[in-house]
């Protein structure tokens, strides 16, 4: 998904309804990295998200690398480090090309 982006009707794979994935969603996904496009339409993905409560709550603990609060979306366990996303992506090292 590079540029330059056009509107693009998607099927979701819930409710086979189309939906448009648009230009300025296109870029917003590129930016964050994104490689693959949505394949459920708004509603369907409001609905999956409901299904989990308490998805999207972050718990906060001290990076194990530089000490920085950092914030995680599961609980830390005591026995295991845990890191901010910058010392994460250190010791991940460079991940595999687009």
């Amino acid at each position: 998904m590079s540029g330059p982006y056009e509107d693009k009707t998607l099927i979701c794979i819930d409710c086979q309804t189309g939906f448009v994935f648009t230009a300025a969603e296109q870029k917003f996904h590129s930016e964050k990295g994104f490689r693959n496009e949505p394949r459920r339409c708004p509603p369907c993905r409001q609905k999956r998200r409901s299904q989990f409560p308490g998805a999207g709550v972050k718990h906060k603990t001290p990076c194990a690398g530089c000490g920085v609060e950092a914030e995680v979306p599961f609980v830390p366990r005591l026995d295991k480090p845990v890191y901010c996303r910058t010392c994460f992506d250190k010791l991940k090292g460079p991940g595999p090309g687009p």
